[in-house]
């Protein structure tokens, strides 16, 4: 066995029985926060509900509709917020990423338990479809463009047309706990 040259970062080596112990430890903590992860979940899944009284107006392929409009007759929708401002040329990199990860498959999973799944960005929906052509996506995005919505759900940073509230707490707090804002 060839040996690892400047191991200082590597773990300790031990016997397959020492694995194994330390291996049977580390399951039951990773166990205990699955556990604790399904109870956070289940929480998080009976919190109340807020009513959206304002009309918003998303543009997608098929036209113009609503917020309601979004679920396709679904009890749950699922937005995923794609970073992408109408000045732009193309998409956020790190949305991009991500984006790559939603399969046909996962659109299918979720419709089976009467869930919908789609992507918003504020850029006008020529530029959503041509980016989304360039990288070969086929699920569900639509346009925010002209509406409140990305404002009201403070996922665009904008002081000059709404205070800053993100991941439920104010521009202070965040500088404060001195974590840096992305607009």
């Amino acid at each position: 066995m060839r040996k690892i040259q400047n191991n200082a970062q590597l773990p300790k080596v031990v016997s397959r029985d020492e694995w194994l112990d330390a291996r049977k430890g580390l399951l039951k903590k990773e166990k205990e926060a699955t556990r604790s992860r399904d109870s956070l979940n289940a929480e998080r899944r009976r919190l109340p509900m807020v009513e959206i009284e304002k009309d918003y107006v998303f543009e997608g392929p098929d036209g113009k509709g609503s917020l309601v409009d979004l679920f396709k007759g679904r009890c749950q929708l699922i937005i995923r917020h794609f970073m992408y401002d109408p000045s732009w040329e193309s998409g956020c990199p790190s949305c991009s990423v991500a984006a790559d990860d939603v399969s046909e498959s996962l659109i299918k999973h979720l419709h089976a338990r009467d869930t919908t799944f789609v992507t918003v960005s504020s850029a006008p929906l020529n530029k959503i479809e041509a980016y989304k052509s360039l990288k070969g996506w086929d699920f569900p995005w639509y346009s925010s463009y002209g509406s409140d919505s990305n404002y009201d759900f403070h996922v665009t940073l904008d002081e000059s047309i709404a205070p800053i509230d993100n991941n439920y707490r104010t521009k202070a707090e965040h500088e404060k706990a001195g974590i840096r804002l992305f607009h």
